[in-house]
């Protein structure tokens, strides 16, 4: 892709359409499902100043890794690798810690809630094998086409669903829950470790930015085009704004029937998923039960399905880089590596399964910490390969956009810091 996507003819949007919403797929999951429910139940609409503020300051890192890859044709990998072979490095250990935990946590969800529609007694770590066993078959059969079309039908039921929710349940909401900042919520209703793992994967980590990069990559070479850095930017935006939305549609929907009802979500993957579909049946009806099934199930297992594509892409293309000599060009996909990490990321989350069944919420907040304490890392990581003399100046960030990226560095970074030291 590297030197054949200049000699393909440029897009029209609808063409190159597809990669911000298999991004937004990656994204709304546990984030949204787990997360923003549980702030929202939890504390009202207290915590969606801090989701707004977080999906801001974030932004522009995300955004960068379609903007790199639309501007060079290459993805964000060959972009570390320009920064430095220990910016590749230091990349690829933060992606296996979180691959092995993140892929355990959105599949356990998964497995529970795929479970309960269907009315199973299985054990998580059965329906979850199972569940990793289509998703494999999918990506094998379909490959990027596949990805990019069931994504696409998945989010447009989950969107009219979950908006029909919320309107029917915004006139339960405590307005006078609404603010900018919690204020002294924080570690008292709100402990201060949940408000860093709510940020941390709001609307997700911050090394799915190479994902964009690799698929909005994929996308080029499945459809024989050359997207332009304007439709890979508008591409991103619709993903990322409609996850800003159905995140925001989550808290309302937790403020609305959770908050100040004395009900606690449980820690519990079995339990938890109950509640969920709970909360929409109370909202809509018993009569929506099933479609409210369906649109959780199918959030999640598009999730699922992101995530083992990203990960073994976005593995392999590292591994691939660090392998090739200083220079060289690096070829196309080694799906054999591919395979391999995809088959070795779904054993070790079938494990953890297993070891952890039951502690789901306990142990996304691990993974969403992980993710809140690497992302100024990567965030910085990915404005230095933005800012280089790879990316042709017109393409580069302006001055806004940069300065919104220092201060994320820095709010982020900063908060980070303190929190380890709160530790010691």
């Amino acid at each position: 892709m590297t030197n054949s996507a200049s000699a393909e003819r440029p897009s029209s949007f609808w063409k190159s359409f597809g990669p911000g919403l298999v991004w937004a797929a990656t994204s709304i999951g546990v984030s949204h499902l787990v997360q923003s429910t549980r702030a929202g139940a939890e504390a009202g609409f207290a915590l969606a100043g801090v989701i707004v503020v977080a999906l801001i300051l974030k932004y522009p890192f995300f955004e960068y890794g379609a903007r790199y890859a639309a501007a060079t044709g290459n993805s964000l990998v060959e972009g570390y690798r320009r920064i430095g072979r220990w910016a590749l490095w230091l990349f690829l250990a933060i992606t296996l810690v979180s691959a092995i935990i993140a892929l355990a946590a959105v599949l356990m969800f998964t497995a529970h809630l795929t479970g309960y529609a269907l009315g199973t007694a299985w054990p998580p770590a059965v329906t979850g094998s199972l569940l990793l066993l289509v998703c494999m078959v999918l990506l094998y059969v379909g490959k990027y086409r596949g990805l990019d079309l069931s994504i696409k039908i998945i989010l447009v039921f989950l969107l009219v669903s979950t908006v029909v929710a919320v309107v029917v349940a915004v006139p339960r909401v405590d307005a006078s829950t609404v603010a900018l900042w919690p204020g002294d919520l924080i570690g008292t209703v709100v402990p201060f470790a949940f408000l860093l793992a709510l940020i941390g994967w709001m609307p997700s980590p911050v090394d799915v930015a190479v994902w964009s990069s690799l698929w909005t990559l994929e996308k080029d070479r499945t459809m024989g085009i050359r997207t332009s850095v304007a439709n890979a930017k508008r591409d991103f935006a619709i993903g990322y704004v409609g996850t800003g939305i159905l995140a925001i549609a989550f808290v309302a929907l937790g403020a609305a029937v959770l908050y100040g009802s004395g009900v606690e979500l449980s820690a519990s993957g079995a339990v938890f998923s109950t509640q969920l579909v709970d909360l929409y049946s109370q909202t809509l009806g018993e009569w929506a039960r099933p479609f409210v099934l369906v649109a959780a199930v199918t959030t999640m297992f598009s999730t699922t399905l992101a995530v083992l594509d990203g990960y073994p892409r976005a593995i392999e293309r590292t591994v691939t880089t660090i392998l090739a000599p200083a220079g060289a060009v690096v070829g196309p996909r080694a799906e054999g590596l591919y395979w391999g990490v995809t088959l070795g990321l779904a054993a070790i989350a079938v494990t953890v399964i297993l070891l952890f069944v039951g502690n789901l919420t306990t142990m996304v907040d691990f993974a969403t910490t992980i993710a809140f304490l690497t992302a100024p890392v990567l965030g910085y990581l990915n404005l230095k390969a933005i800012t280089s003399s790879d990316v042709p100046a017109e393409h580069q960030p302006g001055r806004g956009m940069r300065a919104l990226s220092w201060i994320g560095l820095l709010l982020l970074g900063g908060t980070g810091v303190g929190y380890l030291i709160s530790l010691v």
